[in-house]
């Protein structure tokens, strides 16, 4: 006896997949994907954070005043964290509108008020961390995060 495979239906205006056998596989990860984006935002900034938190707001306040930003010790706190706390709530799913709004912000402020300056290829980083959290502001925790276990988000 022969087996079949069963392609799902594709949506009006989807494109037709050169391989059809991997659209059940496609279609079981599909809701892993948001968190797990949202996940690795967070997860990959977060050892920035802690080793800025190990290190004491000591040279972030330093860092803060050299870059002309005043108070130098509020914005060193903020920092800190946004990578260290906010990047812990980013991964999770926690609190999360307002910790990716805050992370978008300041990649925002690093991107246009540091970095560009020195040229596009130091910025595209930083720039890069503000959209990618700027979308997880707009979408929030989804369905796989603490927002959605608790019932309620920004």
């Amino acid at each position: 006896m022969a087996s079949t495979t069963v392609v799902p239906p594709r949506a009006a205006g989807e494109p037709k997949l050169l391989i059809p056998g991997l659209a059940g596989f496609y279609q079981w990860v599909e809701p892993y994907t948001y968190p797990l984006m949202r996940f690795a935002i967070g997860a990959a900034l977060l050892p920035i954070g802690w080793a800025k938190l190990r290190a004491g707001l000591g040279p972030e306040v330093a860092t803060m005043a050299k870059l002309g930003f005043e108070p130098a010790s509020v914005a060193a706190f903020c920092v800190v964290a946004i990578e260290s706390l906010g990047a812990l709530c980013v991964a999770l799913g926690f609190l999360t509108r307002f910790w990716a709004a805050a992370l978008a912000i300041e990649m925002a402020v690093i991107t246009f008020g540091v970095q560009l300056q020195n040229g596009y290829v130091r910025a595209e980083q930083f720039l890069l961390w503000g959209f990618l959290a700027f979308v997880v502001a707009l979408r929030g925790g989804g369905r796989y995060s603490i927002d959605r276990l608790i019932g309620w988000e920004l």
